[in-house]
């Protein structure tokens, strides 16, 4: 039976190439490392949950972060090692195999925060479990910044109803998941979330990520047009936590601390 893992190691050569280097990608990543920027602090230890390629844990290194990167797919961290061993001074980097469902197991000082970006969690179905073990490895005070993507997204509606796709057009409202590459997807709400990180963590703060940005699959088409998509990105900048606009995004960032 496939398993996350085996999921992502068949994405991982294609990853970078398509989302992180893409336009959309970029502008969707820079998002959240501005929002990340203003909570782990330069000498601050911080656990990154699928870590993928490791693109955040060498940026978060260069702020002067100490970073434990984990991730299920072998794959991913195979990227990730060659891009540390390519620039050597990130030193404060650590890649280590470890999937969500394996986080109690992790023996680890408390961390001062951490970072899960881009859908980590919708590939969990427990997701109170996840935050039980999370509030484990981190000090009252720590902050979590997680990316997780929504289930209500209009882009994502417009975009397959054009394409005469009406099964993809609705599909993160289907109960029960979606299949990906063998794997099941969950679409849990702003609402469900904080549900579930409560009581051990508050919400801070929930911001969109992709609300007016087209979704990354409409690069070929609108990734064209940077000056549209730079324009997009700056109108959701300065609305991004505006309600309703995290509900309405292909991701939101919600800021939670421990309690």
């Amino acid at each position: 039976m496939p398993t996350a893992a085996s999921a992502f190691d068949a994405a991982a050569e294609r990853y970078d190439s398509d989302f992180t280097l893409t336009t959309i990608g970029a502008r969707m990543r820079s998002a959240v490392r501005s929002r990340c920027a203003m909570r782990f602090a330069p000498g601050s230890r911080v656990l990154e949950m699928n870590c993928g390629t490791g693109e955040d844990a060498l940026w978060m290194a260069d702020l002067g972060v100490d970073v434990l990167a984990t991730d299920s797919s072998p794959a991913m961290l195979e990227i990730a090692r060659d891009k540390l061993t390519a620039h050597p001074r990130r030193a404060s980097i650590r890649f280590q195999p470890l999937a969500w469902q394996e986080l109690s197991s992790l023996d680890e000082a408390l961390f001062d925060g951490a970072l899960s970006n881009f859908g980590g969690l919708n590939c969990i179905m427990d997701l109170r479990a996840a935050a039980c073990a999370l509030a484990t490895k981190l000090r009252p005070g720590a902050v979590a910044a997680l990316c997780i993507m929504g289930p209500v997204v209009p882009w994502e509606w417009l975009w397959f109803l054009a394409h005469g796709d009406v099964q993809r057009a609705f599909r993160r409202l289907r109960r029960g998941g979606v299949v990906w590459s063998g794997i099941k997807i969950h679409y849990p709400s702003v609402a469900a979330t904080r549900k579930a990180f409560s009581p051990e963590f508050k919400v801070l703060r929930v911001s969109a990520i992709g609300a007016l940005l087209p979704p990354p699959y409409a690069e070929k088409s609108i990734g064209r047009f940077p000056r549209v998509i730079a324009a997009l990105d700056r109108v959701e900048r300065s609305l991004e936590s505006r309600w309703p606009l995290p509900m309405l995004a292909d991701h939101y960032l919600i800021e939670l601390t421990r309690t």
